[in-house]
């Protein structure tokens, strides 16, 4: 019977040290299953958080090719209205006929669709009216030319603050033209050169503000 005793007893201790075994290895098992999981969970919260940095840096590159887009159009357009000022200027008609002439082209090219749709019914008036007026100056004498630049440059003031530039420009003003009504028109150059009475009065008018 004492034999039986202890054979039992070293039986119940061997079954205990194989439960116990098994059990750590159970765990250790878990707690490598779990590892993997967290760094599973850790791998795509990183490739989650890369992916939406992805995704601002191209909104970001796509908003300053849009806003590169619609600058160039007015930059081309306000080119060609500075050639047309400093042919004003230097009392030149058949130069402001030939910059009238660029201007109704430039502005039949004037592509509107990156803006929202009230910018575009805006845009599509301004550059309407203004191109009328370009097509009067390429046309007509030098006094003539003087009245449809005042309009004229009114819309180009009008479109810019719509498309914005990024060009430097000046605001001018002569208080004088238009039977002391005033006429507005945009520069390059600080220095004042009047474009509605050339050489009369080269010097009349003032900066109303700096645009850029």
């Amino acid at each position: 019977m004492k034999k039986v005793s202890v054979i039992t007893g070293i039986f119940v201790v061997a079954l205990a040290t194989l439960t116990v075994t098994s059990c750590k290895d159970n765990k250790k098992g878990q707690s490598t299953e779990d590892g993997h999981h967290s760094e599973m969970e850790s791998g795509e919260d990183h490739h989650e958080g890369g992916m939406n940095m992805h995704d601002d840096e191209s909104m970001e590159s796509n908003s300053m090719m849009d806003s590169g887009q619609k600058t160039s159009k007015t930059d081309m357009l306000v080119a060609n209205y500075l050639d047309l000022k400093n042919a004003l200027v230097g009392d030149d008609k058949d130069g402001a006929a030939k910059a009238g002439g660029t201007m109704v082209m430039a502005f039949n090219s004037f592509d509107t669709s990156s803006f929202n749709s009230d910018q575009q019914n805006e845009l599509k008036d301004i550059i309407e009216d203004a191109k009328e007026h370009a097509e009067h100056i390429e046309k007509s004498p030098i006094d003539h030319q003087r009245e449809h630049f005042d309009v004229l440059s009114k819309d180009m003031i009008d479109l810019i603050a719509i498309t914005g530039t990024e060009e430097k420009l000046y605001q001018d003003f002569c208080p004088m033209y238009n039977n002391n009504k005033g006429a507005q028109w945009l520069s390059a150059t600080k220095e004042i050169k009047n474009p509605y009475y050339g050489s009369k009065m080269m010097t009349c008018g003032s900066v109303q503000k700096e645009i850029n």
